[in-house]
């Protein structure tokens, strides 16, 4: 009773439009108002209204739900009728609401100019538009959204994302974004998220890494001003520091070991990085903990330890070149499973063991696709590498996070209470579904299909067969396959995850960032070399 009590007191019909406002504090109201028909107060209760799709994650699986009342709205042949919802202090400008759709258009059609698009591609054209969504302002700058509804900015999202902006020719956001980054690195960390002055969750060992490769990208950039020295002179703070100041405090707070752990084994020149450090980094249950050297964080290393021999950085001790020789053959050598035709996804370690004497998790995943898409390996072993993903890792739009098939070692989950969650031989878990922490963690990167990482095996499919035409021609025709998750769910946009069983139902956020932006910038690169 107290409910409704306080909804029909606050609710009220407008005199100046049809609609009503809800008003519940001074400061708190929202608005919904036609331009023309008519709106009829009828204060209504509805009572256990299904919501399946929360019952699918786990959480109440019905409600009740008030009316005020209801909108009669004809809409004559041709015509029009606008409805607004509002919760701002003031309602938008009649002006503002008569131009909308013209200017909600005007904008896309900047957008899709501003990523040099061919014509027609209509597929890049809503990528393109769908990574302006992502593009907010914060405060005085800009940052990226990582997904709708739930995430805010994060370091691994945004700077994964800020490829696909380049893509999209939004040159300045990105370069807004390596300097507000730049500016909190500390001892070869980078925040994970950042939340006003407030940088201190830094437990990401792949953001930093990141951070290296968008400052190569947009230095290559087509588009982008003055010479690649001048942009690695850019500084970042009132001190002066540059760019490339910024790229060598991470290699060398990496060699040194840095406060929350990260280190370089000596002998191989890999990277150990403690549990729950990656992309991969369900935590409560740890359901991937990785604890050791996983291999796409080997690749994004020696990509930077390659740009900073480049650049002629001074080195902390050893030659950048001699460290990413070591770290490239040991990659190769440690790494590489012979009899299954594919990397390991990480050598398993404990703090201060060295990658020589580590376990190679066989479990079939696709981060090492990195190392390929990334230019590091290459020849047969790429090609087989990719044959495999083919095989038991994509599904349309998606690759898998994890192959159905057994592991070794095994990979227990087990709850908070200690119980077992997973079968730890065979972990693969191929719907994301039901309760958060005993189904959905355990799920979320042991099948669980990904919209990000389908696109890397798109380029790591041409890169493998060394560009050729038809290898393109082929990842063109995998990386198309997106248009179908355009076409559902949030309209324009691509979810954040897939089930990894057919009929790959949409899960997780239904929009997310670096699944858009990532199929756009290996859209318009395969574009480029299909001529």
């Amino acid at each position: 009773e107290g409910a409704e009590h306080h909804f029909s007191t606050h609710c009220s019909a407008l005199t100046d439009h049809p609609g009503f406002a809800f008003t519940p504090a001074a400061d708190r109201q929202v608005r919904a108002f036609a331009d023309r028909g008519e709106y009829h107060p009828q204060p209504e209760w509805s009572e256990n209204i299904p919501h399946p799709v929360e019952a699918s994650r786990g959480q109440t699986a019905s409600g009740d739900a008030y009316s005020p009342g209801w909108f009669d709205l004809p809409l004559p042949p041709e015509g029009a009728v606008t409805l607004v919802v509002n919760a701002e202090r003031a309602d938008p400008a009649p002006e503002a609401l008569a131009d909308f759709v013209n200017h909600r258009r005007e904008r896309v059609r900047q957008t899709v100019r501003q990523a040099a698009l061919r014509e027609p591609d209509k597929l890049g054209q809503a990528l393109a538009a769908a990574t302006a969504a992502y593009v907010v302002r914060r405060e005085e700058g800009t940052t990226v959204v990582a997904g709708y509804p739930w995430f805010l900015d994060w370091g691994r999202d945004s700077l994964i994302a800020a490829r696909g902006l380049l893509a999209a020719g939004r040159l300045a956001e990105v370069r807004q974004l390596l300097i507000q980054f730049g500016r909190f690195e500390r001892e070869g960390t980078l925040p994970n998220s950042i939340h006003g002055e407030d940088a201190s969750n830094r437990d990401t060992s792949d953001a930093p890494l990141w951070y290296g490769v968008v400052c190569e990208d947009l230095a290559l950039a087509p588009g982008a001003a003055g010479a690649p020295a001048e942009l690695y002179a850019t500084p970042v703070d009132a001190t002066g520091r540059r760019l490339v100041d910024v790229l060598r405090g991470i290699a060398g707070g990496y060699l040194r070991g840095t406060p929350n752990g990260i280190r370089v084994d000596p002998d191989s020149a890999l990277v150990w990085s403690p549990s729950h450090f990656t992309w991969m980094d369900t935590n409560y249950p740890a359901a991937t903990p990785r604890e050791g050297y996983p291999v796409e964080i080997q690749a994004l290393w020696i990509r930077l330890l390659r740009q900073l021999e480049r650049l002629e950085a001074p080195p902390v001790a050893e030659p950048w070149g001699a460290l990413a020789g070591r770290a490239t053959a040991a990659l190769e050598r440690l790494f590489w499973l012979e009899d299954r035709g594919y990397f390991a996804d990480a050598l398993l370690a404990r703090p201060g063991q060295a990658a020589a004497q580590a376990v190679p998790d066989t479990a079939l995943r696709g981060n090492y696709l990195f190392a390929i898409s990334l230019g590091l390996v290459n020849g047969p072993r790429a090609q087989r590498a990719v044959m495999a993903a083919l095989r038991h890792l994509v599904v349309p739009g998606a690759l898998r996070s994890l192959a159905p098939l057994p592991v070794s070692p095994p990979l227990p989950v087990r709850g908070a209470d200690g119980r077992p969650l997973n079968n730890p031989n065979e972990p693969y878990w191929g719907r994301y579904e039901g309760d958060e922490d005993t189904r959905r963690k355990p799920a979320y990167h042991n099948g669980t299909a990904w919209t990000w990482t389908f696109p890397v095996f798109c380029e790591a499919l041409a890169r493998a067969w060394a560009n050729e035409p038809a290898a393109v021609a082929a990842a063109r025709a995998y990386l198309g396959s997106v248009d179908r998750l355009l076409a559902e769910g949030c309209l324009g946009h691509l979810p954040e995850i897939v089930d990894g069983d057919a009929p790959h139902q949409a899960r997780g956020c239904d929009a997310q960032a670096w699944g858009a932006t990532e199929a756009l910038r290996v859209w318009k690169w395969l574009h480029g070399l299909s001529g």
